[in-house]
């Protein structure tokens, strides 16, 4: 199957990323190159840009996309190593930079990945098939208060208890194997009246939950979004892409942190912490997508973009 992703917001990621000429930049998020391949065309062939992506297929369809750019350079690895493996490339400041987080379509869509609640398939759901643990493995050991914590932490899944309960019991008689048996115990586990008026997928939070959990996307993410920022020179920008409330809560936390970092008492009529403002919010806080793109890719209905530029600190 051909890696082939549909790039959310382009033309907003475009107008607020603001790629100049000469400038060097990071796309954390690789995946198919369609983000990158704007940012090179609009930065010019004196540009440089960096793409990240722990997806061995991602890097070789980005390589095939972009490698005629002579400013183009792919590396393998987690963006949230992306400091090590910038500076590893001789890379110490950025003009721009661009994280899509969630799974890109070609990883849904290749059932043998595991990602789909729609297709039976091992149940593995890596985003980096050469190690880690599968969700199968999981699934199979974590004991019940984990999956429960997972369950609620990463999708806010109310029914947690009673599908981590399934979860156990099923494994109990066998091993969770593949996709359907997920299902089998989300489905089991959920009534029959409150699935038929689940608005979506009764297993969708589920698959969530314990892809977030195996990929372990949330934990380092404001680390991550941390050293971006520091990377940026003055007056560079940071684009983020989320796909659910979990991710965009804590980009919009970070950056407010960031863009407010006094911590002292509010009663003190000036600030004595001494901590400045390292950024400043952007795009009013929120960029959504038109419902023309929601019509041409339903994919793109739940992302929201947010950005942030950095300040010349003193």
């Amino acid at each position: 199957m051909a890696f082939v992703h549909i790039p959310v917001l382009f033309d907003e990621v475009m107008t607020w990323l603001q790629p100049r000429a000469g400038g060097v930049y990071c796309d954390g998020t690789l995946g198919g190159g369609g983000h990158s391949e704007g940012i090179l065309r609009l930065a010019g062939k004196d540009a440089s840009l960096y793409g990240i992506d722990r997806d061995e297929r991602a890097i070789a369809a980005a390589t095939e996309r972009l490698g005629g750019h002579p400013g183009f350079h792919a590396l393998r690895g987690n963006f949230h190593d992306a400091r090590a493996l910038l500076e590893a490339a001789g890379v110490t400041a950025l003009d721009g930079a661009l994280l899509d987080l969630g799974v890109s379509s070609p990883q849904l869509d290749e059932a043998g990945r595991g990602f789909s609640y729609h297709e039976d398939a091992p149940l593995d759901m890596r985003m980096d098939t050469a190690g880690g643990i599968t969700a199968a493995q999981l699934l199979n050991t974590a004991d019940e208060a984990e999956i429960v914590r997972i369950l609620r932490d990463y999708s806010e899944e109310k029914w947690a208890v009673r599908i981590a309960q399934f979860i156990v019991a099923r494994r109990a008689e066998r091993p969770l194997a593949t996709t359907m048996d997920l299902v089998a115990c989300v489905d089991a586990a959920i009534p029959k009246a409150v699935r038929r008026k689940d608005d979506g997928h009764p297993a969708r939070r589920t698959f969530q939950a314990v892809r977030i959990a195996v990929n372990d996307e949330l934990a380092p993410l404001d680390r991550a979004l941390c050293d971006f920022v520091s990377l940026l020179k003055p007056g560079g920008r940071l684009c983020v892409i989320t796909f659910h409330s979990l991710e965009d809560r804590l980009v919009k936390r970070c950056f407010q942190r960031l863009q407010h970092p006094c911590t002292c008492p509010p009663r003190l009529p000036v600030c004595v912490c001494g901590k400045k403002p390292q950024v400043r919010v952007l795009a009013g806080g929120a960029v959504k997508p038109s419902q023309e793109e929601i019509a041409r890719n339903p994919r793109a209905h739940s992302a929201i973009l947010r950005v942030c530029e950095k300040l010349e600190v003193s």
